[in-house]
């Protein structure tokens, strides 16, 4: 399958690992974000309660499976695997979850990412198991990302727990993260000497700057992703990004919801937009139209993808 060049290129967001087959039959660029929310939810057991019941194994087989699924599929365009963010009443639903869980008043804002991981580095070092486990079969292509990174110095924790499991040992190997709280905006040029790119969460991002619960419905209607406070969020993630000469992507539902937003992204300068598959030909439509208006050079001639 073929499809014009462009500057600006087009991932695809994935949860599912048995849809990757068919997705990697899109001419998109890659998988700009792989959700492991699922495969946690698939296996159905909390990772502490696998640990306590000697299952680490279990754990990493499965993740690594799953994982090798995708990458696979999409050889040798990029994976970014995105570290398991589930928050502490998902996680409780899980087998032997109430024994590890404690009940949070706010788990959005609560125990998830990067403190999560830091807590319970066993756990963590599980998950990262299983990626190396598929970078060193081959698949090179994998690249991991973390999610909720509040400050410089957890991300730098984080990283030592990375390099400590061998996954810097690979030279293709890229640590990314998400930018998707306030903390992130103002501090960026602190966390970028961690990483090889920035993807950002639109979701939490205009949540958190906004104050609006992302699932309120009374709040819906000002929930709004390009409202002028988040774009100007938005734009100084990617101009610092930019200047540093790192990539940075955005992989929330913003741009798959309001095609509008992708103009002004692109007039920002950010590398690529990560969408739902059903999103890939209009948000190839748009990039095109803006790139177009803008002047912008495509990157290469027509790409094809091989089914």
């Amino acid at each position: 399958m073929e499809r014009p060049a462009t500057q600006t290129q087009i991932l695809l967001n994935l949860s599912i690992p048995e849809l990757a087959e068919k997705f990697a039959t899109i001419p998109a660029d890659g998988v700009g974000l792989m959700r492991a929310e699922f495969l946690a939810l698939s296996m159905g057991v909390h990772p502490q309660k696998l640990i306590a019941d000697n299952g680490a194994e279990a754990f990493i087989a499965f993740f690594s499976d799953r994982v090798t699924k995708v990458a696979k599929a999409f050889f040798p365009r990029p994976v970014i695997y995105r570290t398991l963010d589930l928050k502490s009443n998902e996680y409780a639903g899980l087998k032997g979850g109430d024994e590890f869980e404690e009940q949070e008043e706010n788990p959005m804002l609560g125990f998830r990412g990067c403190s999560r991981y830091l807590e319970d580095a066993e756990s963590f070092r599980l998950e990262l198991r299983a990626v190396k486990r598929v970078i060193d079969s081959g698949l090179d292509n994998v690249r991991l990302m973390l999610p909720f990174v509040r400050f410089p110095g957890e991300l730098e924790n984080c990283r030592q727990l990375i390099m400590d499991e061998g996954l810097f040992e690979n030279p293709a190997f890229e640590l990314w993260m998400m930018a998707e709280v306030p903390s992130n905006i103002l501090l960026i040029e602190q966390f970028l000497p961690h990483v090889s790119g920035v993807s950002i969460g639109s979701n939490d991002l205009t949540q958190l700057i906004l104050g609006i619960d992302r699932d309120s419905h009374k709040m819906a209607e000002q929930f709004d992703t390009q409202d002028p406070a988040v774009l100007a969020g938005i734009e100084h993630i990617v101009q610092n990004c930019r200047k540093h000469d790192l990539p940075v992507s955005i992989c929330g539902d913003a741009p798959s919801r309001q095609p509008e937003l992708i103009r002004k992204l692109i007039e920002f300068g950010l590398s690529s937009i990560s969408v739902a598959a059903d999103a890939f030909e209009s948000t190839l439509a748009e990039v095109i139209r803006a790139e177009a208006d803008l002047g912008i050079v495509p990157a290469s001639e027509n790409r094809t993808v091989d089914p």
